[in-house]
């Protein structure tokens, strides 16, 4: 119950105002004519004013509101260092025990691991989310109970709508000893064989160690570079991109002891390669309908620069035209074949034959070239079955099939085998769902034994019809057929010409996305997943090594011919590393280099500005758990002090029903009034 004295004036109060003044003024005039009745006709008006703004006693019946008070909890993964969490969960059941002990107050404990999209501790976003109902005349607090590594601060309290006391409660030693590793500087992409740089510098934090560090730098989990650097000092180091696609570079100093975590003493980058241009050497033999087709897929690749060596006259052939009206050069054969065949990625011979024009010493460069990491295509016709055939010259011992002598022209469908199922170059193809194939059928295919490599298409009655092969270092493919081009030409519906001469010739420059054996990892929103392409018919189990340094194994299923698939979920975000017992990868679940680990000692520098907005406090917490002391405190005073937090009591309830009694009856006022008038009236007639 609450009472109180109101007014309900019976007249609007502006006229009451006027009828006060009026009667202020005629009282004021009898005073200054000394008329004797004067005090009672003063009495008379006042009595007139007070029932015209009719006084009243109001009774209110009222329920209390209880106020509300929220208790934040970290439990984001720098929290799991040094102890903290035992510390914290100390702190937070003291503080518990404490709210529970305030009367009228709602407490609602909110604990929050909440990632930010750079990998970032975000708590306010979770604050706002459990205040949202919440009206701000009944907050009465808020603690946070944290390491103060806090990434999704506003810049304001009011930007949430908190104007109570905002409490810090610190966990952690903020002069603990940490390293890190800080990139300065990186490009994103890169073109392949050419040296890039990356500038960086390692920190010491809380530590008096001013010794060299060993940084090690891995691309793609091959150690590329060791280096010693100073603390505090700019480093550069410079590597060349392998690979077209995805590189992952990973640069890892050496852990400090009693360090708080060593997952900040490395960053990792994903550069992406690009080749600068694909130098393809085209060398023909005998004009035919397919050298076109060739010429022209190779030729609409803009990023191919292509020399093509075509024999238009043998040299046995006399020409009668006289050398001055010959308007051709000399084909530059030495230079290409000799002094800068390294220089391709890739040598084509469509339908060569031996004709006297390139000397062996330069075939048997081309075979050298494919040892040292260069690529070979060999696209077979009627030659490489005769006594010309380049399978009499060094190339024989780079080429996977060997030419019987016969030839086969009759109508048939190119098939896929087992292996052409599952190798990257052929696997897949569209038209290969079918049995048979749909897709036009070819005229001619050159008879070969295979003696290497893997048959992945194949002819009638199962002979070879395309061999893909490794030489040492580099490649070799063999196409034994010369009527690729029907495809290309809509023959019967075509074929998939473009995409499977396409995925050959990047298969032969070792582009990542077709090699047949590859193990993948893909990150995604707290999930890993995990793919094996292999030409085996089992993949054998993965090992999963977190960020944390835990690991876990992993049993992939085959989901596609070659293609064993399958995935673990995973709160920890930062890089993962999958590894079988002869390949690994690495892919990062959320951000690579998480912001929650690139800062990890204690502070109250983020969220010191908000703390003092409504005067709350920052309190360390030590091992012990040892939490401040909770009081209530009224609206406007202070609400922090030493080892002891406020939390504001603001009172609120809900009017449930007013009972309001006039003070003044008219019955009695009009008699009154009339009298003191009368007793006025007869005091000045005497």
């Amino acid at each position: 119950m609450s009472w109180s004295l109101v007014t309900d004036p019976l007249i609007a109060p502006i006229w009451l105002s006027g009828l006060g003044i009026l009667a202020l003024g005629a009282i004021l005039g009898a005073s200054w004519l000394r008329a004797s009745g004067t005090i009672y006709r003063a009495v008379a008006f006042a009595v007139l004013l007070a029932l015209l703004a009719n006084p009243t006693l109001r009774e209110e019946d009222r329920e209390p509101i209880d106020d509300v008070a929220v208790l934040l909890i970290d439990n984001s993964d720098s929290m799991k260092l040094g102890g903290r969490a035992e510390t914290r969960d100390t702190a937070v059941s003291r503080l518990k025990s404490q709210l529970d002990l305030i009367a009228d107050l709602d407490v609602r404990i909110v604990e929050s691991d909440k990632a930010a999209k750079d990998g970032g501790t975000a708590l306010f976003g979770t604050l706002d989310s459990a205040i949202a109902d919440v009206p701000r005349e009944r907050l009465a607090g808020v603690l946070i109970v944290s390491d103060g590594q806090v990434h999704d601060t506003p810049p304001s309290l009011t930007t949430l709508g908190i104007d109570a006391p905002f409490h810090g409660v610190l966990i952690g030693n903020p002069k603990a000893t940490d390293r890190k590793l800080v990139v300065e500087e990186a490009t994103r992409f890169g073109i392949v064989g050419e040296p890039i740089t990356v500038r960086f510098r390692v920190d010491e934090e809380g530590s008096d160690q001013t010794q060299p560090v060993k940084v090690e730098v891995r691309l793609n989990g091959e150690r590329v570079n060791q280096l010693s650097v100073e603390p505090g000092n700019e480093t550069t180091t410079a590597l060349a991109l392998p690979h077209g696609g995805e590189n992952v570079v990973e640069i890892i100093a050496a852990t400090l002891p009693n360090e708080l975590t060593a997952q900040n003493n490395k960053a990792t980058l994903v550069l992406t390669g690009i080749r600068d241009r694909l130098r393809v050497l085209l060398v023909s033999g005998e004009p035919h309908a397919g050298e076109r087709t060739w010429r022209n897929l190779l030729k609409a690749d803009p990023s191919v620069d292509l020399v093509h060596f075509t024999i238009l006259r043998p040299p046995e052939k006399q020409d009668g035209t006289p050398i001055s009206e010959l308007s051709l050069i000399a084909f530059p054969t030495r230079e290409l074949f000799s002094a800068k065949l390294d220089e391709f990625d890739l040598i084509i011979f469509d339908r060569y034959r031996r004709r006297g024009v390139l000397p062996i010493v330069y075939l048997g460069n081309v075979a050298r070239y494919v040892e040292n990491g260069g690529a070979v295509l060999a696209a077979a016709g009627p030659a490489f079955a005769s006594p010309f055939s380049i399978y009499r010259t060094p190339l024989a011992g780079i080429l996977p099939a060997q030419p019987t002598g016969q030839i086969v022209e009759e109508g048939f469908r190119a098939t896929l085998t087992e292996d052409g199922s599952r190798h990257p170059v052929t696997a897949a193809l569209p038209g290969s769902e079918t049995n048979p194939p749909e897709w036009a059928r070819w005229f001619r295919l050159i008879e070969a034994a295979q003696t290497s490599g893997r048959t992945v298409m194949e002819g009638p009655e199962g002979r070879p019809l395309m061999v893909l092969d490794t030489v040492g270092e580099g490649r070799v493919a063999q196409l034994l057929s010369d009527h690729a081009w029907l495809w290309a030409r809509g023959f019967e519906g075509g074929g998939p010409q473009a995409e499977m001469l396409r995925r050959l010739a990047h298969w032969l420059m070792k582009e990542p996305d077709l090699e047949e054996e590859r193990l993948l990892a893909t990150g995604n929103d707290g999930s890993l997943t995990i793919e094996r392409r292999t030409m085996a018919s089992e993949a054998e189990q993965v090992t999963v090594t977190l960020p944390s340094g835990a690991t876990e194994a992993l049993t992939l299923s085959e989901t596609a011919p070659g293609r064993f698939t399958g995935s673990i979920a995973t709160e920890e975000i930062g890089l993962h590393q999958v590894a079988d017992s002869t390949l690994q990868a690495v892919a990062a679940v959320g951000p690579a280099n998480p912001r929650e680990f690139k800062e990890v000692r204690a502070t109250e520098k983020l969220l010191a500005p908000l703390i003092a907005e409504n005067g709350g406090g920052a309190f360390w917490v030590n091992e012990l758990g040892e939490a401040p002391t909770l009081r209530s405190v009224r609206p406007g005073r202070d609400a922090a002090g030493d080892a002891w937090a406020g939390l504001r009591r603001n009172g609120g309830y809900v009017l449930k029903a007013v009972t309001q009694v006039p003070l003044l009856s008219p019955w009695i006022a009009l008699p009154l009034m009339i009298g003191l008038l009368l007793l006025g009236w007869r005091r000045e007639s005497r």
